[in-house]
């Protein structure tokens, strides 16, 4: 069996032939053997390498539907005093380029220690809990994302002088691209915001 299309949410009739259940990282794919919840093995072959998100349906080559359910992970859900102090964080963890789901009041992201340590001296609440991530689609990620996105070269400077070149071989692609940022700066963050 062979998936080559995906259904968003919402558009397709939820008449599913099996489920499968996959945390973030293994939801962003392009060509994979995978295994549905029932046991039934098939292969992804899509187009591009593409962001699937809970409730989108994998359409086999025979029209049947399996429906994808993102697994639980071990997230922080963040919460600010004002909807200013919310977007100050929103700030700082896209300047650090980490995957965040935004909720109707609040943010999520994937536990780090380090990253909850700022959220903290920002002035952010947290819960850490079990959830589903399904994190916010990336300016050039046509509606998904991912910790950094694929396909293309980007350079940036934020003015720091700070450079390095990395090659990112962490998931079942490869993705070569260049950063002309850091993305510490290596300046602290006081609780008001501001790097000194």
């Amino acid at each position: 069996m062979r998936a080559g299309l995906v259904r968003p949410a919402g558009t397709w009739p939820d008449w599913s032939l099996d489920t499968i259940t996959l945390d973030g990282e293994d939801r962003h794919r392009r060509r994979a053997v995978l295994t549905t919840d029932g046991g039934t093995e098939f292969l992804l072959d899509l187009p591009d390498a593409t962001w699937l998100r809970h409730g989108d349906g994998l359409q086999l080559d025979d029209g049947r539907m399996i429906k994808v359910q993102a697994a639980p992970e071990d997230v922080v859900d963040i919460t600010a005093a004002s909807p200013a102090a919310l977007v100050r964080i929103a700030w700082h963890l896209g300047n650090r380029h980490l995957p965040t789901q935004l909720l109707d009041n609040g943010l999520r992201i994937r536990r780090d220690h380090v990253i909850e340590a700022l959220v903290e001296l920002l002035g952010g609440t947290m819960e850490a809990r079990s959830a589903p991530f399904d994190p916010e689609g990336g300016a050039y990620g046509h509606g998904r994302t991912h910790a950094h996105e694929h396909g293309h070269e980007h350079g940036h400077s934020h003015g720091h002088g700070h450079g390095h070149g990395r090659d990112h071989r962490h998931h079942d692609h490869d993705h070569d691209h260049a950063h002309d940022h850091h993305h510490g700066h290596g300046h602290p963050v006081h609780k008001d915001g501001q790097a000194s």
